[in-house]
């Protein structure tokens, strides 16, 4: 089944912008232009499309078609590359690629990986347990995963491992840990989770202890506010070496089991249809994953 390639642009619009008329906007042309490609498209797929709300969302069948529309986007921005042409650019506009990152690789290695492509990036956050779940809908091209098992219809390389270190503030070591960091120390003393779906804490608890403790628990979910509320004794959390490193060395945050660090081992999944358009980004991303983290 074939699109009308202004139908497909008119959704894509609308959904990354969140409303019909800042789509218009962005095509130059009205609002109702935009609702008329919605609603002859809509009719084509023989499906509801659009979720008309503030802002605009995606049904599954709209997220799957817009991914196609960003795909035909790639693909024809490889072709210009690879005849000479504008470098990803196609009538004006730079190709659109939607991706699923974690946020610790987000907030520490991975955005240098995304300098000099001509593309522009719509980025989800999400845990790396969670985001081939991302691919398997359709709804990004490509994935940082925390196996290497390729998802169908996707191939899959072996990026490193990033290992994290438990690690809290001095100041809250003797309040908690003053008799060592043992089973019972971890039970009481709160612990920070980046959200409902972070289970690295979690995951390194049952390892170290052998056992399903569920201490008090805040949740902050960034990266770097990880590291900061850690550094001021909020809580006790596994934060990435690359950056609890230089408090460590400073003597700002002490790493709790220093022999107990949890590798996560990451992987770059990429939709085969796009995967020779995208070559040259994930060469960038495999060379600052060489850098950053440890070898797989």
């Amino acid at each position: 089944m074939q699109y009308d390639p202004s139908q497909l642009a008119a959704l894509e619009a609308v959904l990354r912008l969140g409303s019909f008329d800042a789509a218009a906007r962005d095509l130059s042309v009205t609002p109702s232009a935009i609702s008329q490609r919605i609603k002859a498209l809509e009719d084509r797929a023989g499906a509801a499309l659009v979720i008309r709300a503030t802002p605009c969302t995606a049904t599954p069948a709209g997220a799957r078609l817009a991914r196609h529309a960003s795909e035909v986007a790639l693909l024809e921005a490889a072709l210009a590359r690879d005849l000479g042409h504008d470098l990803g650019h196609i009538a004006g506009k730079a190709a659109r690629l939607r991706l699923a990152v974690n946020a610790d690789s987000l907030g520490t290695w991975f955005l240098p990986a995304l300098v000099g492509h001509d593309l522009l990036f719509d980025i989800v956050v999400d845990d790396q347990a969670f985001s081939a779940d991302w691919l398997r809908r359709g709804e990004v091209s490509a994935a940082i995963c925390d196996h290497a098992r390729p998802v169908q219809g996707c191939d899959a390389v072996p990026l490193g491992r990033m290992r994290y270190v438990a690690t809290c503030a001095p100041g809250f070591r003797d309040r908690y840990f003053a008799e060592g960091v043992t089973a019972e120390s971890l039970a009481r003393a709160p612990l920070l989770q980046f959200d409902g779906k972070d289970a690295l804490q979690h995951q390194w608890l049952r390892r170290v202890t052998g056992g399903a403790l569920l201490p008090p628990a805040h949740r902050l979910p960034s990266t770097q506010g990880f590291v900061e509320a850690a550094r001021l004794g909020l809580g006790w959390g596994l934060n990435p070496e690359i950056l609890a490193a230089p408090l460590l060395a400073s003597g700002e945050l002490v790493a709790m089991r220093p022999d107990e660090p949890e590798d996560i081992s990451l992987s770059w999944q990429v939709n085969r249809l796009v995967a020779p358009a995208l070559a040259p980004l994930t060469r960038a991303v495999r060379a600052q994953a060489r850098q950053a983290l440890l070898p797989p």
